[in-house]
């Protein structure tokens, strides 16, 4: 998929999505296509009330793990300590690429914490105050 194509696809869905659920639902795969990538999901974090949730994910295929959570979770207050990726996000920075987990930057990211949670070697922590 081209950018032009992501750019077309990423206009007929907010044309034709009527609840988030939908936008969401058919965003993620346009998104995956284009990057290319085996996973897309979204976690939404309320920082009032310190609950998150991924609320959306997306596969290429079914040997791929889906990250998905139907309820609000309690997130740790040393969850900022743990991955420096989401105390990143808490902070409004820019989003991140990480080309390969196993040797990137520890002041970027907790290799131990990725492996254990999420179960991935690339990605991209890509932030939406």
């Amino acid at each position: 998929m081209t950018q032009q194509e992501l750019a077309s696809a990423i206009a007929n869905i907010l044309e034709s999505s009527q609840t988030p659920e939908a936008l969401f639902s058919a965003l993620l795969p346009a998104v995956g296509d284009f990057l290319e990538s085996d996973r897309c999901f979204l976690y939404l974090h309320n920082p009032q009330t310190n609950l998150g949730r991924v609320a959306f994910c997306w596969v290429r295929t079914p040997d791929i793990p889906t990250v998905y959570n139907e309820k609000w979770e309690a997130q740790p207050p040393s969850l900022p300590d743990e991955d420096p990726m989401f105390a990143a996000a808490l902070r409004a920075e820019p989003s991140i690429f990480v080309e390969d987990v196993e040797t990137g930057d520890s002041q970027v990211l907790n290799r131990e914490f990725e492996q254990e949670n999420f179960g991935h070697r690339a990605l991209i922590h890509a932030h939406i105050p």
